[in-house]
């Protein structure tokens, strides 16, 4: 397994961390209430970089299923990290957003 930055450091502020990980180990149309749950996750971008970084194969993290994060690992192979490029997309939407306002 790949380190993913400061591991785990993130998870303090997750707004699953009070939960029980069966919430998020779920199968069929669980899992849309699972991924709705993580939208509002102030810390959504970090896990789903874990999740990825870690090829991690069960669960919803990040808002992402295992399905969805199996189709990004596929579409692009040559990421080594993840945490980077989602933290520098995040950093750059944010930008974007108040050079707009």
């Amino acid at each position: 397994m790949r380190s993913s930055g400061p591991v785990w450091n993130w998870r303090a502020a997750a707004r699953c961390r009070a939960g029980t990980a069966e919430e998020l180990f779920v199968t069929g149309a669980d899992q849309r209430e699972a991924r709705e749950f993580c939208f509002a996750c102030p810390v959504r971008t970090e896990c789903l970089a874990h999740a990825l970084d870690q090829q991690i194969e069960f669960g919803v993290w990040g808002g992402m299923t295992e399905r969805e994060r199996r189709a990004v690992l596929r579409r692009r192979p040559e990421v080594s990290d993840w945490s980077n490029l989602l933290g520098q997309a995040r950093n750059d939407h944010y930008a974007g957003r108040t050079r707009g306002a």
